[in-house]
């Protein structure tokens, strides 16, 4: 794409916009970026682009900041369709693209796009170290690490570009192809941003919109939801399932993870053998291999990754053994399902810390996972009056965590949770909920649950 003395707005100063505008400025283009912190706040990262001739504007949207002489507008994944910026641009006719549509223009490597509502970033990591371990140098990147317009001009058509990719980055595309593209499930998540479940599936399948005949697309055969998806490609359909068989794809046979491809079948490891507790990492593993195989990965090198990689941080994360207890950290477990598969990766009793940001859901499909395995649950954050009646409902202990102060919220969580439990029990951080009531962050909601652990 030729951005030659084009006029580009970019909204959001995060590290995805700095990396945007500095390709797009290096292309030719005329950047301007605008924040709604003042440029004061911007630090750095504002230094940095003002040095390299792109104009910043802090402190809010001023007025005339979207104009006719636009020709196209970046913004940030987070920010809301409906921000005034973002309004006024589609208004005027303005394209309003995310970075990873700019990336895919000047990406001359092929492209691996995963999404999906959990598991996105196991699943991306797992395949990065599958491709690596078979010589075939991938760079990993998008939602997870770098941003993609921070890495495309260094990588060659000989690599692969392995992106983790959100429904908000994946709205903002119009013409991106990846060459292999997964979709790993479909559970309501972001519908305030969406609007409606229909809203956030439609982004999860733009992923998909632009592959051709000699793509591939990677589908969860196990969910009605996602095999629905192969209606919406013209790709080659690659599906993985744990509960079937299938006469193309990865899948578990006889406790075997296998794959058959091109009518060849080959047993790659036994389930029994996955690093990682829970079903959903198994899942994790068949969604890896399918698009390793497809990239041309060996099965001797899938089959060690997925026997010795043992998880991301906050993600079922082991973090110590004490009097007998193991605590775990799921802290990016923000919707219910994400809870309960984590919920599910333990064969004894769970002492669950659960609760956070209240987004109005009821978390009654939590009541049959409480009630088979969780016997005591500790409540926080705006949410936890709505847990607390769910686990009247299962007929499981609970209790509600009061502090504001969230260190020493985190803090008295624990204690509770370590008193409650009893030798050969897990007590896991799963919030079932968004974090930013309480934290910045997940990981930020996480790190302290561990430094809470190690204060025991």
């Amino acid at each position: 794409m030729d951005v030659t003395g084009k006029e580009v707005l970019v909204l959001g100063l995060a590290r995805s916009g700095a990396a945007a505008a500095q390709l797009l400025k290096r292309k030719g283009a005329h950047v301007v970026v605008n924040d709604a912190k003042p440029l004061e706040e911007l630090g750095e990262i504002a230094r940095e682009c003002s040095r390299l001739g792109i104009e910043v504007i802090g402190g809010g949207h001023p007025e005339g900041i979207v104009h006719s002489g636009l020709h196209l507008v970046v913004k940030n994944p987070g920010i809301p369709y409906t921000a005034a910026p973002v309004r006024a641009a589609l208004a005027l006719g303005i394209p309003v693209l995310t970075e990873v549509e700019i990336a895919s223009w000047y990406a001359e490597a092929p492209i691996i796009g995963i999404t999906g509502s959990n598991g996105k970033t196991t699943t991306t990591t797992l395949l990065g170290k599958m491709l690596d371990a078979s010589g075939l140098r991938p760079v990993v990147a998008g939602n997870i690490g770098r941003a993609l317009t921070d890495v495309v001009e260094e990588m060659t058509p000989g690599q692969w570009l392995v992106a983790e990719l959100s429904s908000f980055q994946l709205m903002g595309t119009r013409e991106f192809r990846p060459k292999i593209g997964a979709l790993l499930n479909l559970y309501p998540a972001h519908l305030d941003y969406h609007g409606t479940m229909e809203g956030y599936r439609d982004a999860k399948f733009r992923l998909f919109a632009n592959q051709r005949e000699d793509d591939v697309a990677v589908l969860n055969w196990d969910q009605e939801e996602v095999r629905a998806a192969a209606k919406e490609t013209r790709a080659r359909i690659v599906p993985f399932s744990l509960t079937q068989g299938l006469e193309e794809g990865i899948y578990v046979k006889d406790g075997n993870i296998c794959a058959r491809l091109h009518g060849q079948e080959q047993q790659i490891l036994p389930v029994r053998d996955v690093a990682m507790k829970g079903e959903h990492n198994v899942e994790n593993v068949l969604a890896a291999a399918a698009m390793a195989l497809c990239a041309g990965a060996s099965s001797d090198a899938i089959a060690d990754v997925a026997r010795t990689f043992r998880g991301v941080e906050h993600r079922n994360e082991y973090v110590a053994t004490v009097g007998g207890v193991d605590f775990y950290n799921n802290s990016k477990a923000t919707n219910s399902e994400a809870a309960m598969r984590g919920i599910r990766s333990f064969e004894g009793n769970v002492v669950l810390i659960a609760g956070g940001l209240d987004r109005g859901a009821d978390f009654l499909e939590l009541a049959p996972v409480f009630k088979a395995k969780v016997k005591h649950l500790i409540a926080l954050g705006q949410a936890a009056d709505v847990l607390l009646r769910v686990a009247e409902q299962a007929g499981i202990s609970a209790e509600k965590v009061k502090t504001t102060e969230k260190t020493a919220a985190m803090e008295e969580a624990v204690r509770k949770a370590a008193a409650a439990s009893a030798s050969g029990d897990v007590v896991l951080l799963s919030p079932a909920c968004a974090s930013w009531d309480m934290f910045t962050t997940f990981e930020e909601r996480g790190d302290m649950f561990k430094k809470a652990v190690h204060t025991l």
